[in-house]
């Protein structure tokens, strides 16, 4: 069992001892606690082994077969369910495991709704994301949320954290400049390398925090004092710029939008 996540194990692990597991779940939270590997452990605890467990996921994109652009495919929702239209292999459950499942794009997500709505036999479909909102409301209202929870004894991520303080260090700075500063910060992004969606997200997570030391529900920690470039803004405006960063992030990350005008937009209204 993954470890920190046991309601959530004792909760499906019931579901299936009683045969009541549904055909859909949406596992939610931050990125990085484990969802994916627990979909994984799941199931294999219910008999489910290759080749009857599939895994879909943005990395596939560097196959010839669903060609680039940091998204999952319509093509790979169709892999989907041709694989789901054989019977099993091994006699029991076909598992479908969709990581980052707001990365499907809008015509990969309709395609999979027809999926959702018409499941064949012993078929479950894991929904793995840490941006529910971005996926469509008929995809949300079809499949069982199950929530998730950074555990207490889960280590960070130290590359991970290293690179996102780099980046917001970066943003922080180019924030106060004026449009040519702006303009040549994203010029002299590499987007073979960086994502444009993590540089958002970065954002995104910072402004949150932002907002809440705003409104008094969190206490100061020591990167705070970087955040002059925001200070004279108000609660008002912080929130206008957080609902911004998302609708450029859904963009970046479910259309064929270019990510480096997304930044300009983005870092124009700030």
């Amino acid at each position: 069992m993954v470890i920190g996540h046991q309601k959530q194990w004792e909760f499906l692990k019931r579901k299936f001892e009683l045969n009541q597991l549904s055909h859909a779940y949406l596992f939610t939270g931050a990125e990085g606690i484990g969802k994916k590997l627990f979909a994984k452990e799941f199931s294999e605890l219910i008999g489910c082994k290759f080749p009857d467990l599939m895994i879909v996921s943005e990395a596939n994109k560097k196959d010839e077969k669903f060609g680039d652009g940091g998204e999952i495919k319509i093509s790979q929702i169709r892999e989907v369910q041709n694989f789901l239209s054989y019977k099993s292999y091994n006699g029991g459950f076909k598992i479908v495991i969709i990581d980052e499942a707001e990365k499907m794009n809008l015509e990969a997500q309709s395609c999979f709704l027809k999926t959702l709505e018409e499941p064949k036999g012993q078929t479950i479909l894991f929904l793995v994301s840490s941006k529910p909102d971005m996926l469509l409301p008929t995809i949300f209202s079809r499949c069982q949320t199950v929530k998730f929870f950074k555990p207490k004894n889960l280590p960070e991520n130290s590359e991970k954290s290293a690179r996102e303080q780099e980046l917001l260090k970066g943003l922080l700075v180019v924030i106060g400049a004026d449009l040519a500063e702006k303009f040549k910060y994203v010029k002299a992004i590499d987007f073979e390398k960086q994502s444009a969606s993590e540089i958002v997200d970065v954002l995104q997570r910072y402004l949150r925090h932002l907002l809440l030391l705003k409104i008094g529900l969190s206490a100061r920690a020591g990167t705070e004092k970087s955040s002059a470039s925001f200070d004279k803004y108000p609660v008002s405006k912080i929130k206008e710029i957080i609902k911004l960063t998302e609708e450029i992030n859904f963009k970046i990350t479910t259309t064929n939008a270019n990510p480096k005008l997304a930044l300009e937009v983005l870092l124009m209204q700030i």
